[in-house]
């Protein structure tokens, strides 16, 4: 039997069913649920964050959920810290905890307690590039960051910019190259005995229910959501702000493209985001899939599933 504390993990990409899943399973469990998505954690930002209700919540208590102002800045290092007072509480109440979402180096900062040696965040110098890249643009960045990381920059997209300057940030910080820390520190033991469930489904119905999603959120007010924001003071180079679906309506607001051009700028963003959701979870070892079409989607199978694997492992 492993000597480590339990943990129970849901993620995949975008879009796939996680939510619903993940409250069906924590009530068949009894369970409690910590959220490590990135986007959600901010209060304000609940149309374009699909950020799940009170009544879908079915009681189950959720944590890291509304608990951050969008001014603040939000990161893997702060997100296990939070984290693992949530699993605290979680184990004082004698309950196992669930950690659902799709951001994956958070779940990995958590499960393998990734240590980031830098001081950050450096708010002086990350003011410094994000004023470089609304002067130069954002390829002015990744030039950068491939000229002292290529292998980061080979991985991190140059509209990713919040993570462009986090990798010259670290650089800057620590004289060292980000790519090889996060070798590292992927290359740890699990500190906890998990059961990394990933949720997938054909791809293409990925991509059609995150085009649904979007007209959705558009029809449901997203717009108004984002505008709410901005009045309230949030500036549009917060980190909060570079959300998908957040960061494609303010030019929208200004004039700059049609709203149809907005929905479609998400739809895009989105679609690639979970793809590299697809391709982080392949890079990592011993996760259990869940493919939605060899259950045909019955969420009480799935669970039976879960619930099955789990057990094999002494986890509940």
């Amino acid at each position: 039997m492993d000597s480590k504390r339990p943990l129970i993990i849901l993620s995949g990409p975008t879009a796939v069913g996680k939510t619903s899943l993940s409250v069906s399973f924590a009530l068949r469990e009894g369970l409690e649920i910590i959220s490590a998505d990135s986007a959600q954690v901010y209060r304000g930002m609940d149309i374009g964050t699909a950020k799940i209700t009170e009544a879908e919540k079915k009681g189950i208590t959720h944590y890291l959920i509304d608990v951050c102002d969008p001014t603040e800045d939000y990161s893997a290092f702060r997100f296990r810290e939070m984290a693992e007072k949530a699993i605290e509480e979680t184990y004082a109440k004698g309950k196992v905890p669930l950690i659902v979402g799709g951001t994956g180096f958070y779940i990995q900062a958590l499960l393998k307690g990734v240590e980031f040696d830098d001081e950050g965040p450096d708010e002086e110098f990350r003011s410094k590039m994000t004023g470089l890249c609304e002067e130069k643009g954002p390829s002015h960045l990744h030039d950068m960051l491939s000229k002292i990381d290529p292998e980061s920059a080979a991985k991190i997209p140059a509209g990713n910019v919040k993570r462009v300057i986090r990798a010259l940030e670290y650089h800057h910080l620590t004289g060292k190259k980000i790519s090889d820390h996060n070798i590292s520190e992927a290359a740890k033991e699990p500190v906890y005995n998990a059961a990394y469930f990933v949720l997938t489904d054909d791809r293409d119905l990925i991509y059609e229910r995150i085009d649904k999603r979007v007209d959705e959120m558009m029809e449901n007010g997203l717009p108004d959501e984002v505008q709410r924001l901005l009045d309230s003071g949030i500036d549009p180079s917060n980190v909060s702000m570079q959300a998908i679906g957040y960061k494609e309506v303010v030019p929208y607001l200004r004039g700059e493209y049609s709203r149809d051009d907005a929905a479609y700028q998400i739809k895009l963003r989105t679609r690639h985001f979970a793809k590299r959701q697809l391709t982080w979870y392949k890079r990592e070892p011993d996760v259990i899939y869940i493919d939605r079409r060899r259950f045909d989607g019955n969420t009480e199978d799935m669970c039976r599933f879960m619930s099955d694997e789990c057990r094999k492992r002494g986890i509940i």
